[in-house]
């Protein structure tokens, strides 16, 4: 009989609701906690989640970083000519390994901002210049012009689109979302030896309980030291969580949709409330991102960001509507806000290894 697929399937949802977003820092043997966690035998946790990877249910599986600490980075704002901008999303999804989310937004009316349409992620390791990466990346693309949006500080980082396809307008935790911090932390050469096997993701095949001895091989080192270094770097706040991840708007291989809107959500607050109103918005549990951002004037000074996923629009407006609530009842001064809906979207981690980006560097005269 053929192993289910479907992120319906009884089974596979009590999975998927742990295996998305609940797995976080890094753990020894994450299956085993997912098949704790869910309430589902180890065995059968292992089956589904290698079907549905080969399946393309899931997108890929993976131990997420905190990349904020591991390399500058920031959202990035770009305005291009209406006949160039599938051009330049796909020479940024396919091309540059740096530039991960990439999406094409649009508002439901004109607002300030509305003219940067393409909106990527981009991570360029410290040493490298950022803006002499973008400069590239409009040369390569016909982009006219760009704003880099890094982030201050991170309230929410997480996706769940199973566990929250259950959620009501409103729903949030008891308490403030936490405050995560961007700092850049020095690695040495060893970490980084086991941070790029520990953040690759895996095929079908590495799906097996121990997951992480193959890893070790791969960094040369021994398990126990794998382990240690792994969990000292979450310890420093560089692991973010082991996760599955579903596609957001692609329809999966059975037809279903995960989800069908993508929603960027703008705030502006007065200077002084913006650790206030972030940790607000991000104990809104529809959230699946949550930023302190600096938009300026060109986006009518926006300063707080946060994305929500969803499969109705009516209700994703009726989550933000209940934020918006909250935060004026929380005594926070709404001076502006609007919504950048998502259309167009591909999604790939960004690389962030200074020596991958050295050499890639030179092999295009990227920078020259």
């Amino acid at each position: 009989m053929p192993i289910p697929i479907s992120i319906d399937d009884p089974i596979n949802a009590r999975i998927l609701k742990v295996s998305e977003d609940r797995i976080a820092g890094y753990c020894r043997q994450p299956l085993h906690e997912i098949a704790r966690l869910s309430d589902v035998d180890l065995n059968v946790v292992v089956e589904r989640l290698r079907a549905m990877l080969e399946a393309k249910t899931i997108r890929r599986i993976r131990q997420t970083l905190l990349s904020t600490s591991l390399a500058p980075g920031a959202l990035v704002a770009w305005q291009v000519p209406p006949e160039q901008l599938n051009i330049a999303f796909e020479f940024m999804f396919r091309e540059d390994p740096f530039s991960g989310h990439v999406v094409i937004r649009t508002t439901d009316s004109p607002v300030a901002g509305s003219a940067y349409r393409l909106w990527t992620t981009l991570k360029v390791p410290t040493g490298f210049d950022m803006d002499a990466h973008c400069r590239w990346l409009m040369r390569q693309t016909g982009a006219t012009r760009y704003l880099l949006l890094p982030a201050k500080k991170v309230f929410t980082l997480g996706v769940g689109h199973v566990r929250r396809r259950e959620l009501s307008p409103g729903d949030r935790t008891d308490e403030p979302g936490r405050v995560l911090d961007v700092e850049v932390a020095d690695l040495t050469e060893k970490q980084w030896h086991v941070l790029m096997p520990l953040k690759r993701e895996f095929e079908p095949e590495e799906i097996v309980p121990d997951l992480w001895t193959g890893r070790a091989d791969e960094a040369g080192v021994c398990l126990d030291a794998f382990h240690a270094i792994a969990e000292d770097l979450a310890k420093r706040q560089i692991i973010g969580r082991f996760s599955t991840f579903l596609e957001h708007v692609k329809k999966l291989s059975d037809g279903q949709s995960v989800t069908r809107y993508n929603a960027l959500f703008h705030w502006a607050v007065p200077a002084g409330q913006e650790l206030a109103a972030g940790r607000e918005v991000g104990r809104h549990t529809v959230m699946t991102h949550a930023y302190w951002r600096e938009g300026g004037p060109e986006f009518n000074h926006v300063n707080i960001m946060g994305v929500a996923h969803g499969l109705d629009k009516d209700l994703l407006l009726a989550h933000k509507d209940a934020i918006d609530t909250h935060l004026r009842e929380a005594g926070i001064d709404l001076r502006y806000t609007n919504v950048f809906w998502g259309g167009r979207s591909e999604i790939k981690p960004s690389e962030i290894s200074p020596l991958v980006y050295r050499q890639w560097a030179q092999d295009r005269s990227a920078l020259t």
